[in-house]
């Protein structure tokens, strides 16, 4: 038995929204209402982004969103960015 499409979409998104819980509170109310309310609204292109986004280490993550430190790598700059309006249109940063 083979799964569709359409469920091995739906676990990689749970996967996704999963690694987004980072267990640094300040990380877990940024990502994750991000990944379940903008995520899927994103092209290709910033997906691939927000999942290498995902690989970063915690402190690194907290340190771009606090804008304590500067994103070096362009991409992961964008995805800083869509990630940071977003939580600004919403009133959380």
């Amino acid at each position: 038995m083979t799964d569709s499409a359409d469920e091995r979409d739906d676990i990689a998104y749970k996967r996704l929204v999963w690694h987004s819980r980072r267990g640094m509170l300040e990380l877990d109310l940024i990502l994750e209402p991000f990944v379940r309310n903008a995520y899927i609204g994103l092209d290709a292109t910033n997906r691939a982004l927000y999942r290498d986004l995902l690989d970063c280490e915690d402190q690194q993550l907290f340190n771009w969103f606090l804008r304590k430190e500067a994103v070096d790598d362009k991409g992961l700059k964008k995805i800083v960015d869509i990630v940071l309006a977003y939580n600004t249109s919403r009133g959380q940063l």
